[in-house]
């Protein structure tokens, strides 16, 4: 005796189906608003252009020249955040941390580092490090000066990565402070240790938590690079400021470079959203 069965597929109503159409033409609504609204933006910001006498020709002139700042930018700005996630992850084991010597070590960094303006430590680092070092030399230790004197891009990268490391510490802590102490217990009752849990349980599911606020201040980064061109380096800003200042056409030179930056920012935007999406796609399952 064979049986069969039969799957019923429930067809959404007439009601329902009007609905989802309804809710289907104010999507495209918004939409096309959305569009003309920002299309009324560029056109406005074209006749502000042409009443500030803006030189277009002189702009897609030196694009080329500007854009090769691209390079420099894009080099700080990696080897910061890098710099970052390193001191971040041991800044907020530190604050999590029972010793009192990690934890008021941790503290008193992210403290500090919070308070102060980045452009002074920017300062600091490219400048201040040499004196130190000449102290040093003048108490005994030869090469001390040398030593501590930092050309323009370490001393960038450094700035940029000891600073974003303070504000992203938090954001370490509170993501692995997110996940529930169940998980800490469970692994303890199968024998591992606290770093073995800390590395194999606790921060791979941290690490999906704090990935949306790191691309962020990536995003950020991109931009307080800019901050290293008060030491030279031959980045974005530097060379915008750079041929404005040798035609009198500043305005224009910086307007290019803040649309390199909005571009690099948008993109770098569309890889997180693609990142946030690849690790949560456990979630979705």
């Amino acid at each position: 005796m064979s049986s069969t069965s039969t799957v019923v597929v429930a067809q959404p109503s007439a009601e329902a189906q009007q609905n989802i159409a309804c809710q289907r033409a104010k999507v495209r609504g918004f939409v096309i608003k959305l569009i003309v609204v920002w299309l009324g933006i560029f056109v406005t910001l074209g006749v502000v252009f042409n009443l500030l006498r803006f030189d277009v020709n002189f702009m897609f002139d030196r694009l080329d020249f500007i854009i090769e700042g691209i390079e420099y930018t894009l080099i700080v700005s990696a080897a910061g955040i890098t710099v970052a996630i390193i001191l971040a992850l041991i800044g907020a084991l530190g604050r999590l941390s029972r010793n009192p010597i990690a934890n008021a070590v941790a503290t008193f960094y992210v403290s500090f580092i919070r308070g102060t303006p980045l452009l002074v430590q920017v300062y600091v680092w490219y400048l201040g490090l040499p004196q130190i070092g000449q102290q040093l030399e003048a108490i005994g230790l030869a090469g001390a000066q040398k030593l501590l004197t930092l050309p323009a891009i370490p001393a960038g990268v450094l700035a940029l990565g000891v600073c974003y490391g303070a504000y992203m510490t938090e954001t370490f802590r509170a993501g692995i402070q997110s996940i529930r102490k169940g998980q800490t217990e469970a692994a303890y009752s199968v024998g591992m240790t606290p770093s073995q849990t800390m590395r194999r349980i606790i921060l791979p599911q941290a690490l999906r938590v704090v990935i949306p606020p790191i691309g962020n201040d990536f995003v950020a980064m991109i931009k307080d690079s800019s901050l290293v061109s008060v030491m030279g380096v031959w980045e974005l800003t530097y060379r915008a400021t750079k041929m404005g200042r040798r035609y009198f056409r500043s305005l224009e030179t910086l307007t290019v470079a803040a649309i390199v930056y909005w571009v690099m920012c948008i993109v770098l935007q569309a890889l997180q959203a693609r990142l946030e999406a690849h690790m949560g796609r456990g979630e979705r399952k």
